[in-house]
């Protein structure tokens, strides 16, 4: 889709777009980019109270030629750029449903511009997304119509930003939504050395054999119980003189079963989604590229479908990470932590500033902070601060949760191993960050986003259509951009 200046001399679009926020309807700003004729109508639908300015509403004006449509943003106090996000994206996503070819964007006061620059390019970029690839297109399909987006307000560089966030977490989204039929280990690091080619990365991948030579024992045994072997994948992006070295890491279950202790039916649904940290690890290493940031960052996937068979890793089963620590295995469906175990090591290794991990990791954290805001945990109070600043940025909300825990750190040993890799019910969330703690290198500042929740949706809201979102993406982005 296309973003261009408005000019007087540019031919009308299909639909004019007015972003005002509450406080705009009380005192109506001079909006001297429309004609007066438009500004008639407006100010009558807002005396009129047909339009308040509230945050998300959306106003359509059938006209003549084409359509008026006027989109709330709520109180002005509490304006930032995911509010102006959150409501310019489905705005838009309407318009391009209803047929209209072209869109010209109108800011309502200067409390709006300064929200808009990047914003507009992420919102023209994601309005449009939905996993629709294997859907048979018969007569009656309407592709989604709007193809360009005009505005006066029009920041070449700051808008090829926005599209490029949008871009990273579409790449994810797409690959994430992928059923476990279309995409398996191999597959993601088949994606992995196509995005390495496209983006000048350097891409090296372990196949089975190697990760037996390299004691990844822990993602072994995860992946022993399908016929699709497992990956661990490493994606490196470097420029001439960076300013430090960050490492992300991603949970890449393909699809999980739970393993010999399966999970039940209803609960297997959507697990096609189990892979969405890898995946957003992917979607950031191509933003990191696209946007020429200025940090060296390694992306570690740790891939594997945990399936049951006669060659399943059992309960009461005793492996061994990288690093060296033996782990007992209570339960068969706590893999995630498993295959997160031996790439953190690997990250370790790299002697990085910093480590990121994300991961659908639990449904405790879910249980606790809902479907819509992710668990923080981290050993370092800086980088906490940071990439909550980035989240606030993003508009993916975080929630920080505690690290440290002396009983729940009780419960993580085992009678005949150093660590058990499952807990009691209570406290399953910090159990599982305490967990991964322990293959985190000394002195390395390390942060674990738990996206169990948030990762997928049933509806569309915001910035997402339904399926999965890439929560994360466009955080570690904002905090890559910001070192």
């Amino acid at each position: 889709m296309r973003i261009k200046r408005w000019e007087k001399t540019s031919s009308a679009a299909d639909s004019v777009l007015v972003l005002l926020t509450e406080e705009d309807t009380q005192n109506l700003p001079n909006l001297s980019a429309l004609d007066e004729g438009l500004r008639v109508i407006i100010a009558a639908l807002v005396s009129r109270k047909d339009f308040s300015g509230k945050k998300g509403s959306l106003l359509r004006v059938p006209m003549v030629e084409g359509n008026l449509y006027l989109c709330g943003l709520g109180k002005t106090g509490k304006l930032k750029p995911a509010v102006v996000r959150d409501c310019l994206t489905p705005s838009l996503r309407t318009i391009g449903r209803q047929h209209n070819k072209s869109v010209r964007v109108i800011l309502g006061s200067s409390e709006t511009e300064k929200y808009f620059t990047v914003t507009l390019g992420e919102a023209v970029g994601l309005c449009g997304y939905v996993f629709d690839k294997y859907k048979t297109k018969g007569e009656d399909y309407e592709p989604f119509a709007l193809e360009e987006v005009l505005t006066e307000n029009y920041e070449p560089e700051e808008f090829a930003k926005g599209q490029v966030l949008a871009a990273s977490q579409i790449f994810s989204r797409q690959t994430a939504n992928e059923p476990g039929c279309a995409v398996c280990p191999q597959t993601m690091a088949e994606k992995a050395q196509s995005l390495a080619e496209e983006c000048g990365l350097e891409c090296e991948v372990w196949d089975e054999e190697r990760l037996k030579t390299e004691k990844a024992g822990a993602l072994l045994a995860v992946g022993s119980g399908s016929k699709n072997p497992p990956r661990l994948i490493h994606l490196t992006y470097k420029p001439e003189n960076p300013v430090c070295r960050v490492a992300l890491v991603g949970k890449g279950i393909t699809f999980d079963s739970g393993g010999l202790d399966i999970k039940p039916s209803s609960f297997m649904r959507t697990m096609k989604g189990d892979k969405t940290g890898a995946c957003n690890v992917l979607g950031v290493m191509r933003g990191a590229a696209s946007l020429g940031l200025n940090v060296e960052v390694h992306g570690i996937l740790s891939c594997a479908e945990n399936m049951p068979s006669g060659t399943a890793c059992r309960p009461d089963d005793i492996i061994t990470a990288r690093n060296g620590k033996t782990i007992e295995i209570d339960n068969t469906d706590a893999e995630g932590r498993l295959v997160l175990a031996d790439a953190l090591c690997v990250a370790s290794e790299l002697e990085p500033d910093v480590i990121i991990d994300m991961a659908t990791l639990t449904g405790a954290c879910m249980v606790a902070l809902g479907k819509y805001r992710a668990g923080l945990f981290s050993n370092d109070e800086g980088l906490a601060a940071k990439i909550l600043e980035a989240s606030d940025l993003s508009g993916e909300p975080l929630w920080r949760l505690p690290l440290e825990d002396e009983h729940i750190s009780e419960t993580l040993k085992s009678p005949c191993a150093d660590l058990v890799n499952s807990g009691e019910r209570y406290g399953g969330a910090i159990f599982a960050a305490m967990f991964l703690k322990e293959f985190v290198g000394e002195g390395i500042a390390w942060a674990h986003m738990d996206i169990a929740g948030p990762d997928s949706t049933d509806k569309e809201y915001g910035v997402y259509s339904k399926g999965m979102t890439a929560f994360g993406v466009r955080t570690c982005l904002e905090y890559l951009a910001e070192l």
